[in-house]
């Protein structure tokens, strides 16, 4: 399944965030990343989050079954891109 995660946890935490989401996802500005995963990887990382949370923090996964029911559209300078040249 292609999920988007945007994240706003306290400072003292977000490289601890940041780096639990660049394990399974790839990362396209400041609190923004994307990628495929499995249902098992999906449930695995949320439980990984969310023992890193605390109460003023927030995690929002937004899941489609695949990319192209998506439109995604960038304006202005993409910061992490997801295309890969060989």
């Amino acid at each position: 399944m292609y999920v988007i995660v945007v994240y706003d946890v306290d400072q003292k935490r977000t490289g601890k965030m940041l780096k639990l989401c660049r394990r399974y996802l790839h990362w396209i500005q400041n609190s923004v990343l994307e990628g495929e995963l499995t249902p098992m990887q999906l449930k695995q990382f949320k439980a990984e989050a969310h023992k890193l949370m605390q109460d003023n923090d927030s995690l929002i996964v937004f899941a489609s079954r695949d990319e192209k029911w998506l439109e995604k559209e960038v304006l202005g300078a993409e910061r992490g891109s997801t295309d890969t040249f060989l």
